[in-house]
């Protein structure tokens, strides 16, 4: 193994099986990497510290100069998200999450109160948490996709929709992926790396995908995340996604 930023990255999780368990993947697919994929870069950089700049430096010099603070921000907020919605975190992420930063605005204290969460949780509860909502015996409490929340039943047209405009995107299902493209945490994760420059498309495609596939219903995901039985820690992850689509929509909303 030769990447430096791949080096990095195994180095700061403790070694390959932790990473892949981190970013929700295989350990033989994080072996068969020759540096990280640029779809896997921001959920690398929240799940090890490790910068996106070391860890992909061929597409960070490219894009640094043209990312302004505000497009960053968002990339960051979507990697949070996609990192929380595919597994629970473990402790060395509570503790970055702990680090939050927090602004007197409605979304910079709901990122206050996840850090407060954060720093008062241990990892093992918020697992347990993570699988009585997403997971269960059965199912859980809540289930993440766009097909249930927009027909009531999951791999309905939503999500094949979803995959031809994604194939025409050239962004295609990985094998090990087990969940569908609709699930909140995948969607999130191909806008911030859309926005962040990774997954290269058009201007306008990551408000087509955006009005398209997740503003009909992950607001209302969001919202029964903050509002559900099971939600302690998740019920600040639920505000911050509720506040932070809100905000998505009215800037979508305004004259280009």
């Amino acid at each position: 193994m030769s990447d430096r930023g791949l080096e990095e990255a195994i180095r700061a999780a403790g070694g390959i099986t932790e990473l892949a368990r981190r970013i929700g993947i295989s350990q033989p697919s994080v072996s068969n990497w020759s540096r990280v994929p640029s779809e896997r870069v921001l959920s690398v950089e929240a799940a090890t510290g490790v910068a996106r700049a070391i860890l992909r430096p061929d597409l960070y010099a490219e894009h640094s100069g043209q990312l302004d603070d505000v497009d960053t921000a968002r990339a960051q907020e979507y990697a949070l998200l996609a990192l929380l919605l595919a597994r629970a975190p473990d402790a060395t992420l509570l503790k970055r999450i702990a680090r939050l930063r927090r602004n007197a605005t409605p979304l910079g204290v709901a990122h206050a109160a996840l850090a407060q969460a954060a720093a008062a949780a241990s990892a093992e509860r918020i697992a347990r948490e993570f699988f009585e909502l997403f997971i269960g015996v059965g199912r859980g409490e809540l289930l993440p996709y766009g097909s249930y929340y927009l027909t009531g039943f999951l791999n309905e047209r939503p999500l094949a929709r979803l995959r031809g405009d994604l194939r025409a995107l050239g962004i295609e299902r990985v094998e090990q992926q087990n969940e569908p493209e609709d699930h909140a945490a995948i969607l999130c994760e191909i806008m911030a790396g859309i926005i962040g420059g990774q997954l290269p498309a058009a201007a306008e495609m990551q408000q087509r995908l955006f009005e398209k596939h997740l503003a009909p219903w992950i607001g209302r995901f969001f919202a029964d995340l903050e509002a559900a039985a099971g939600a302690d820690f998740y019920r600040h992850v639920g505000a911050i996604g509720r506040l932070f689509i809100e905000i998505e929509k009215e800037a979508f909303a305004l004259p280009a």
